[in-house]
């Protein structure tokens, strides 16, 4: 397995939440205490979408778009930006804003999770809301910035029609093939997003390195084995000096500063299940000594694996 696909996989989303919306000039939605990451597509006519907590200018998608939002930040999506928000959405709660002129039939349901007026001229839009789960999911959500837009392409176009044509069905099983669409669609955005050559992050660079993505694979794959810099550099053909310089130059830190992180994150997301004990947790990721684990533990969280437990519980 691929580490962005790894890394998908571990952070395994919970309670995705698809819903269609359609709404007519003039709209805006204000989002509080969003989930930790959003996708929004439009289908049909333009949105204007803003982070309001970071003060930077708003982004328009035309149909096809894609923006990947990440919290816990407000955000705004509406018409035009000069249109002042009508409804606030606290997490699953719709509020109508005091003072609104015509706020939006946001309420009014006209097929399976679609919900609007239904009628002609209006934006179409998908919204599919994950939450990520922990510290994997933190590490993935550390890779984007608060607002990434895909531009409409072949890439996601195939899965963002997919994915509107079984949101407004309603078969058995359709919250898991909603589920299943939704991760597609945000594998494709993502891998498009990072494909492009004005936002390609370093992560992303290191993977798509032949000998990099390849350590880092082995890494990810098997993070309790007992790495050296030298069994990695000659696993992916490269002198041991030379490995580290490139790893060190496309991660950001040396080969094993990058292990002992990653089997952190690992460790504290097994940390969250009481019936595993500390030292089952210690050899998962590679550590005999249970004492050894926590020293490492508590150097990179600031906290003892027990005391991180009692913590997030």
């Amino acid at each position: 397995m691929d580490v962005l696909s790894d890394l998908l996989h571990r952070a395994r989303a919970r309670n995705a939440l698809v819903r269609q919306l359609i709404q007519r000039p003039p709209w805006s939605l204000s989002f509080t205490e969003p989930p930790p990451l959003t996708l929004v597509t439009t289908l049909a006519g333009h949105a204007s979408v803003r982070i309001d907590d970071a003060g930077t200018t708003p982004v328009r998608l035309v149909a096809g778009d894609i923006a990947l939002i990440t919290g816990p930040g407000r955000y705004t999506i509406a018409d035009d930006p000069s249109t002042p928000p009508q409804v606030v959405i606290h997490g699953r709660r719709k509020s109508v804003v005091d003072g609104s002129v015509e706020a939006p039939d946001t309420q009014r349901k006209v097929a399976p999770r679609t919900y609007g007026d239904g009628l002609p001229g209006a934006t179409v839009m998908l919204r599919g809301a994950y939450d990520l789960r922990g510290d994997v999911g933190d590490r993935l959500l550390g890779m984007l910035p608060q607002l990434a837009v895909v531009p409409a392409g072949p890439a996601t176009r195939a899965a963002v029609d997919l994915l509107a044509t079984e949101a407004t069905r309603e078969e058995p099983g359709q919250d898991a093939v909603l589920g299943r669409l939704l991760d597609l669609l945000l594998v494709l955005a993502l891998r498009a997003w990072c494909a492009d050559a004005e936002t390609t992050p370093a992560w992303y660079q290191a993977l798509a390195d032949p000998a990099i993505g390849e350590a880092l694979h082995l890494l990810h794959e098997v993070p309790a084995r007992r790495w050296t810099v030298a069994e990695l550099a000659t696993r992916v053909g490269m002198s041991r000096a030379a490995f580290a310089a490139r790893f060190t130059g496309l991660v950001g830190e040396p080969p094993l500063t990058y292990l002992t992180g990653w089997r952190m994150t690992v460790a504290a997301d097994l940390l969250r299940d009481d019936g595993t004990t500390v030292a089952a947790v210690a050899r998962e990721v590679g550590y005999e000594d249970p004492f050894a684990f926590s020293v490492a533990f508590k150097r990179i969280r600031g906290v003892s694996p027990s005391l991180w437990r009692r913590q997030t519980h």
